[in-house]
């Protein structure tokens, strides 16, 4: 008895090479296609509000590990704790990963329970 696949198999991607072509002198000549590759995915650094953190040492972490300005890491730290999160910054995924590895072992190191993610951007 002869079994059938419920799902067609998926058709495998064209091949980046043109199929030969022949000039005048009966050599082969073959013609690269490039690729098209999306750019990598970037993420947001999150920081959330607590109730125990102080603002200042909110202020500095922003300003330390994400080079804002005193201004701009105070209106931060605002939003942070008025709508309970704010975006620090936007980085390539690694980055983003070694900045909030950083604010939560500076959290840590301070005694503070500070939380901090990063989580990928929809454009």
């Amino acid at each position: 008895m002869e079994r059938m696949a419920t799902k067609k198999p998926p058709t495998p991607p064209p091949n980046p090479v043109r199929v030969p072509d022949r000039d005048e002198g009966g050599s082969v000549v073959l013609e690269r296609v490039p690729l098209k590759t999306k750019p990598p995915g970037m993420y947001q650094v999150v920081m959330l509000n607590d109730d125990y953190t102080p603002m200042e040492f909110v202020v500095v972490v922003i300003q330390e590990f994400f080079g804002k300005d005193l201004e701009a890491a105070t209106a931060i730290m605002l939003k942070i704790h008025l709508d309970g999160k704010a975006v620090c910054g936007v980085y390539s995924k690694d980055v983003a990963a070694t900045k909030v590895d950083q604010v939560l072992e500076a959290a840590h190191k301070a005694g503070h329970p500070l939380k901090c993610l990063s989580e990928p951007v929809d454009f």
